[in-house]
């Protein structure tokens, strides 16, 4: 009898491990397909995107934002999931800003784009740029002020998203 219970107890350890290490697969495999899924284009000319968002947002009476950054950045990609995920978030975005990341790497760190964007990189990444709608720099923002914790807190981010949106800029949401 003892052997009986014996076996059974193994066979429950067994079990326990096998579906255990199967679970810690698939979570694995989803976050790893989530972080990694890449959106930053290393091959982007990133003058042209900048000129047809340019264009983009006065037919839409938005600004720009641009997300710069790249796909070896787990910050940019913790960013980007959010604003993807968050509906209030991606709303927010949608109905204020055409949202453009721009690749930053090794092979473009030199390009004279950086100095007419005023050198965010200097801020670290991601760091966002927000343009008018001529292509004019309104602000440039340093992404650590929208973390919190191990990702960007959303209520920072709505604040960010809200207070250079074009009708906060052109003085719109300020309450007297």
């Amino acid at each position: 009898m003892h052997n009986i219970f014996a076996a059974v107890s193994s066979l429950k350890k067994i079990l326990f491990l096998t579906l255990f290490a199967v679970g810690l697969s698939f979570t694995g495999r989803a976050q790893q397909n989530n972080a990694t899924k890449p959106f930053y284009n290393p091959k982007a000319d990133a003058r042209a995107d900048i000129k047809n968002a340019v264009a983009e947002a006065q037919k839409e009476h938005k600004n720009i934002m641009l997300q710069i950054g790249g796909n070896w950045c787990i910050w940019c990609t913790r960013f980007h999931n959010l604003i993807e995920t968050n509906d209030s978030l991606h709303r927010l975005m949608n109905d204020n800003y055409v949202y453009l990341p721009v690749n930053y790497d090794k092979n473009n760190k030199d390009s004279p784009l950086w100095a007419e964007l005023g050198y965010p990189q200097r801020f670290g990444f991601p760091v966002f740029v927000i343009l008018d709608d001529e292509g004019k720099i309104i602000h440039i923002q340093n992404s650590a002020y929208l973390e919190d914790g191990k990702g960007h807190s959303p209520e920072k981010v709505a604040q960010f998203l809200k207070n250079w949106s074009p009708a906060a800029v052109a003085g719109k949401t300020i309450t007297r």
